[in-house]
């Protein structure tokens, strides 16, 4: 008979210890993987917004570089001016001071040719200082030296200097003399290629300071200009391009918005930024024509208009100073638009006529209506370039808001996490709820039906049970090692068994919170959300109607009527 070898119960509870630690350990472990799984989502969802942040963060530390380097860069560039031509600067105020010196017979006119003579001297090659020598001549009676001064300013520029003289001349009511200057400065004009100071002349006419003859002469050279320009073929599809491009420069970009949620979770919110920008044009138009032609009429006498014009024509900067002054424009732009470089290149590059040494005649309208800083043109110009341009502005205008009109969004998207969908007014609430509801619940069941017991898992239960009792066996039959090392493998499937369903509950409990929260949270973005498309719709409906105001304000502006008004004369322009 086989020996039977006994085991004696100190064996089991060693058995009993040692699977005991052992499942303990493995509830450790479950544990901890699942805390890792938890931690891992939060890690990936602190990535994503982290990553949102990083590039907010980025975009806004580039824009604020590029914004302290645009400052510093202009400190740069107006040293440059100063030091390079910084000297014209004497010329030019010397020149208004010998006119009112002269005016007033306080200064010497010795002194007055001495002071020209020296800065004939200082400044080589600039147009006005021989000018000045000629006019201390003029008023020292020497006309031997008048004219040879005058023939080396008509040297150095012809078109400059006879503005110049015909200014001059007509202060000093001389106005034949004028009437001759203007007509040499005209006649060397070409209406398709015309110096950019071209303006200093119809300053002088939108101001009434030329007199009856003179201003016969230049009216009929508008006319004239108008007339070839007009009759070239595509004439008025430029004139609206060029009338469109003016008038977006005086788009304005949204300041802090109150559509916080279109802007986070709508994608078409680049287009509603955009169409609400166009639709707060109409009021900067009307504000910006409103306000020219509110200025009052100068009162000043006719020597003090003409030297604010004289002032135009010499401080204006030379040919040569361009580069740096295009510069200049560009990074003022950058500041003025707190470091958006590319915003600054788009309105520099509508701005750029305003920097070109020529253009055509309609440019030239167009640049003193719109661009006076640049084109240095006073309120009297604009108006007179805004009544005789009111055509092709409405053309422009019209065309600019039906281009804006046409960007409108029939249906505006609503992104809110996983759920993407439309809406054309808001009113689709209940729809959209509940298309979200629906979402959440088929996500959540996707989820939950990811958590099941593989069927490994699902074989602990039965084959660790098995395992287990084939290790007692093989304990009772003597084989103590594997039968311990059979007991514990099949306790430990068995614990397995346990352990990943009681993850799998937990897992399903945390995922039924999860999407009850997404719910929650997604079903007040959405009313939110909403909300403000109502808003935006009405807003933008509001603001856009403005655009009649701007068209009834430039049907009222009529070039006769306006033009009649700058002077006692009964002068008239040609309309086109």
């Amino acid at each position: 008979m086989a020996e039977v070898t006994s085991i004696h119960p100190a064996d089991l509870r060693k058995i009993e210890n040692f699977m005991g630690a052992v499942h303990n350990d493995l509830q450790v472990l479950d544990s901890g993987v699942g805390t890792v799984n938890d931690n891992v989502k939060v890690v990936y969802d602190e990535v994503g917004k982290l990553a949102q942040d990083f590039y907010a963060f980025v975009s806004a530390q580039v824009r604020a570089n590029r914004l302290g380097q645009a400052e510093v860069r202009l400190v740069k560039i107006r040293q440059e001016l100063e030091k390079k031509y910084g000297h014209y600067d004497l010329v030019r105020r010397t020149t208004t001071g010998i006119l009112q010196a002269d005016d007033l017979g306080i200064v010497k006119k010795d002194t007055i040719s001495s002071a020209t003579e020296e800065l004939m001297i200082s400044t080589p090659g600039y147009w006005l200082a021989p000018c000045l020598v000629a006019l201390a001549a003029w008023i020292n009676d020497q006309p031997e030296l008048a004219d040879k001064a005058l023939r080396e300013g008509i040297k150095r520029n012809d078109e400059k200097t006879s503005l110049f003289f015909a200014l001059v001349c007509r202060r000093a009511d001389r106005k034949n003399a004028s009437l001759k200057w203007t007509q040499r400065y005209l006649a060397n004009q070409d209406e398709e290629n015309l110096d950019r100071k071209t303006i200093i002349i119809l300053d002088a006419f939108a101001s009434g300071l030329l007199g009856a003859d003179s201003e016969g002469v230049v009216s009929r050279q508008m006319d004239e200009w108008l007339d070839h320009l007009s009759a070239k073929p595509g004439f008025v599809e430029k004139q609206t391009v060029q009338w469109s491009e003016a008038i977006n420069l005086k788009r304005k970009p949204l300041e802090d918005t109150s559509y916080t949620y279109l802007k986070k979770y709508s994608k078409t919110w680049p287009v509603l930024e955009d169409i609400m920008e166009g639709a707060n044009l109409h009021a900067e138009i009307l504000s910006y024509f409103t306000s020219i032609f509110e200025q009052e009429v100068s009162t000043d006498s006719l020597k003090e208009q003409l030297d604010d014009i004289l002032d135009s024509l010499v401080t204006d900067f030379d040919d040569e100073e361009l580069p740096l002054r295009k510069e200049e424009k560009f990074e003022q732009f950058v500041v003025d638009f707190e470091g958006d470089e590319d915003r600054a290149r788009q309105n520099m590059a509508v701005e750029q006529t305003a920097f070109e040494t020529h253009k055509d005649f309609t440019q030239l309208l167009t640049d003193a209506a719109m661009k006076p800083e640049s084109s240095h043109a006073s309120a009297s110009t604009q108006k007179f370039a805004i009544a005789l341009s009111k055509e092709w502005i409405t053309n422009a205008y019209s065309d600019v808001t039906a281009q804006n009109r046409m960007k409108i969004p029939n249906e505006i998207e609503v992104n809110v996490d996983t759920f993407n969908d439309k809406t054309t007014d808001g009113q689709n609430e209940q729809e959209l709820l509940g298309k979200f509801n629906s979402l959440v619940d088929q996500e959540k069941t996707a989820a939950l039906d990811q958590l099941k017991l593989t069927q490994f898992d699902q074989f602990c239960l039965y084959g660790g049970g098995v395992i287990a009792a084939i290790g007692l066996g093989m304990l009772v039959a003597g084989s103590m090692f594997l039968g311990i090392i059979a007991i514990v493998a099949g306790i430990g499937l068995i614990l397995n068994h346990f352990s990943k369903k009681k993850k799998i509950e937990t897992s399903r409990q945390n995922i039924e919170t999860q999407f009850e929260q997404k719910r929650t949270n997604g079903s007040q973005i959405i009313r939110a959300l909403l909300a403000e498309v109502v808003d935006f719709r009405a807003e933008f409906d509001r603001k856009d109607a403005q655009s009649q105001q701007v068209m009834d304000f430039l049907d009222q502006i009529t070039p006769e009527q306006y033009v009649r008004k700058l002077a006692d004369s009964n002068r008239r322009v040609k309309v086109q």
